[in-house]
């Protein structure tokens, strides 16, 4: 009797020190990339497009290949510049290069992501799910939940300098 007790008392600990062990290793997983103040420029009614805009860190370096989200039909990785004196605007089929440890900054008139294809316009306040998917050098991939929030279109563009693009 006694010699079950015991092992009835190290069972829950052994289930507790392995699921602790699969909760830092999930952790560790998940720090790979992390995305920072992701937000969403805000739209007015028959609008169907916009931008999101955040900062992305990827530990280990990979490359940003796929975005998702639910309010809206398609969503693209883009890239805005200079040419001349016009500003272009382009996808990047193959993605967004995201440097070991260092910050990638999607933001108005640079890199961001198009919410093509608008489920309904996006109110100031709101929230936007999305789902980025990052590449590793490895080839594994990872998918990471953001909700960004939608700041007012008048706020937005005011706090870009280059707000006024049209899509």
């Amino acid at each position: 009797m006694i010699a079950s007790k015991r092992f009835r008392l190290q069972a829950p600990a052994c289930a507790l020190a392995l699921a602790l062990a699969i909760a830092l290793s999930a952790g560790a997983a998940g720090a790979q990339t992390t995305v920072a103040d992701a937000w969403v420029r805000g739209t007015v009614p028959q609008q169907k497009a916009t931008g999101l805009f955040a900062t992305i860190t990827s530990a280990q370096g990979g490359r940003l290949v796929e975005a998702l989200s639910p309010a809206a039909g398609v969503v693209e990785i883009h890239e805005m510049s200079m040419d001349g004196n016009v500003m272009r605007m382009r996808a990047l089929p193959a993605g967004l290069a995201l440097p070991a440890g260092q910050p990638v900054s999607l933001k108005p008139g640079g890199y961001h992501l198009m919410l093509l294809d608008l489920k309904q316009p996006l109110k100031a306040g709101d929230s936007v799910s999305v789902t980025l998917v990052v590449e590793g050098a490895d080839k594994q991939r990872q998918n990471i939940e953001v909700k960004a929030l939608v700041r007012p279109l008048a706020g937005a563009a005011a706090a870009a300098p280059h707000g006024e693009h049209k899509h």
